[in-house]
């Protein structure tokens, strides 16, 4: 029997998200130098949340190279199908 999607765990937090824990802000804060020690970690100003995107270029190299082979291949049947007309 197999597991709903909402119950598996594997990439629960692998996932990007729009709100930053307020010690994630911090963090980022301090890590652009723009947190002052003493702070108060109440009112805390806007921190950007940067997504990462992964590229697939390998996966897209290998689906363009059979296309073109295929493309090449359907054409070819096609040119001796108008020439066996002739």
């Amino acid at each position: 029997m197999s597991i709903d999607k909402s119950l598996r765990r594997k990439n629960q937090l692998e996932r990007s998200r729009n709100v930053l824990t307020r010690g994630e802000r911090i963090k980022v804060l301090k890590d652009e130098e723009r947190w002052q020690d003493g702070r108060s970690p109440y009112g805390l100003p806007k921190v950007r949340v940067v997504k990462i995107v992964t590229k697939k270029a390998k996966k897209a190299k290998e689906e363009e190279k059979p296309a073109e082979g295929g493309a090449e291949a359907a054409a070819a049947p096609a040119a001796e199908k108008k020439a066996e007309k002739k």
